[in-house]
């Protein structure tokens, strides 16, 4: 993989004034800079566009799934029914998303929360046997027969 550096803004721009002197195709004026073809046409799209010829690092990466109208439409269903799970939430909106990201999204709206059991706890006593003797006898009747 090779190792990508941000082109300088004054590279940029003697690449860009080049082309627009007609010193060359864009093939000549990449090779005379060093730099891909690729790198000319998206810089001379970029100016086209946006009028900015500056790195848009901040464009760069994975687009968000979720975005704001999801946050409107989970906090309204949060507010109807605030016991629903993330599941049920993917579920409900059709989502293509891990459960993982909607919990980051919610966590992000300051919209938290910690489920109840459905039950209360039990105030009988422990649910579990009471630990097993040690010895000899005690590993005969561990076993249970029939």
């Amino acid at each position: 993989m090779r190792n990508r550096k941000t082109t300088s803004l004054d590279l940029r721009e003697r690449i860009l004034a080049a082309y627009d002197e007609g010193e060359g195709t864009r093939e000549d004026i990449a090779k005379r800079f060093r730099v891909s073809l690729g790198m000319v046409k998206k810089l001379i799209q970029q100016r086209r566009h946006t009028g900015d010829i500056k790195a848009q690092h901040h464009r760069a990466g994975r687009k968000p799934m979720l975005v704001a109208e999801h946050q409107r439409q989970f906090r309204t269903l949060l507010t109807e029914k605030p016991d629903l799970t993330l599941r049920e939430l993917r579920e409900l909106l059709s989502l293509q998303c891990s459960v993982q990201a909607i919990h980051v999204v919610l966590v992000k709206m300051g919209l938290t929360y910690k489920k109840r059991h459905c039950a209360p706890a039990s105030k009988t006593g422990p649910i579990s046997r009471a630990p097993a003797k040690r010895g000899v006898a005690a590993n005969r009747s561990s076993t249970q027969r029939g």
